[in-house]
């Protein structure tokens, strides 16, 4: 998607709200939850993942990135004690997904693998009011006119209008509810990496065809304003910087402007740490800048921390 959330707004009718939902953000802020607590933790999974994982001088992304991801999701695990709930939680790898959907009388459809997905046994609890959904009706979503806004999408020839959450949620399957998807750019060439913009539109189009296909999967597919919202979440990080997101689904009427819109609250660009010294820098048989983690910006973890604690507390 070349203009990024913008277009990923419009395609899927959408409202963006700028920063963390208060349902998320009182949970970074809230010192009852003792966030703070693993702080150091957190420290360590960035040393281990970026210095001591490796005999290297200097690991590629393509490795750490994925290695600090399951540093991460271990310290968000041991929160279990203290939460039971956060048992019932399944980690799911190459789910994928196939939602259909009409806007303006374009058919469009998401499709492919859609990351890495925490599945849970309940849903995520509506974070907007009926009040906040209500008020969608006013807002005008942005167009790109004269630009069409499927300039640049694949066309291709659909034979079979899919609506499927894909081999993570067979019949049967406890742990039916999506909760968040986690896209690791991990590529260590830049030009292979989405840009955080381009990874954010990603990040929305796949957080709401998720949340279609679990509604439609509910309440079938007549087009309707949900009574109850589903609510999906996403973060993608290169190993350092990383965006976090909360998607409402408030209606499956999508063909038209009017009405109620969607929701989704997006915190951008934020590092968990500024730099990693893989080796220490000598000058003149003086160490000048030794080896280690530096700028480790623990708002960074606290929020990955709160997505994954989010429905539970």
């Amino acid at each position: 998607l070349f203009p990024g959330v913008r277009q990923a707004q419009w395609l899927t009718k959408t409202k963006l709200v700028e920063g963390l939902p208060p349902a998320v953000q009182g949970v970074v802020d809230n010192p009852a939850h003792g966030l703070q607590e693993l702080e150091e933790r957190a420290k360590h999974a960035v040393s281990h993942a970026r210095l001591w994982d490796t005999a290297e001088v200097a690991p590629r992304r393509e490795q750490y990135c994925p290695v600090l991801f399951e540093n991460l999701i271990h310290i968000c695990r041991l929160m279990s004690g203290k939460y039971p709930s956060l048992s019932k939680r399944m980690l799911a790898r190459n789910c994928r997904i196939a939602a259909t959907w009409e806007r303006e009388s374009i058919l469009l459809q998401v499709r492919g693998l859609s990351g890495i997905l925490l599945n849970s046994m309940t849903p995520i609890p509506p974070v907007a009011s009926k009040e906040e959904i209500l008020a969608t009706k006013e807002h005008v979503l942005e167009t790109f006119y004269p630009i069409a806004p499927t300039i640049d999408l694949q066309e291709v020839n659909v034979y079979k209008e899919l609506n499927d959450t894909g081999q993570c949620f067979g019949d049967g399957y406890p742990y039916s509810h999506p909760h968040t998807l986690f896209f690791l750019e991990s590529a260590n060439v830049r030009t292979n990496r989405f840009r955080p913009e381009q990874l954010r539109a990603k990040m929305l189009m796949f957080a709401f065809g998720n949340a279609l296909a679990k509604a439609k999967a509910l309440h079938g597919n007549d087009p309707k304003v949900l009574e109850q919202p589903v609510v999906v979440q996403s973060v993608g990080t290169d190993g350092q910087l990383f965006q976090f997101m909360v998607f409402q689904l408030n209606t499956t009427d999508l063909a038209s402007n009017d009405g109620i819109k969607n929701l989704v609250w997006i915190d951008s660009d934020r590092n968990l740490y500024e730099k990693a010294q893989c080796v220490p820098e000598v000058k003149k048989r003086v160490v000048t800048k030794p080896a280690g983690i530096s700028g480790f910006q623990p708002d960074t973890f606290k929020k990955f921390l709160a997505l994954y604690l989010h429905g539970t507390v």
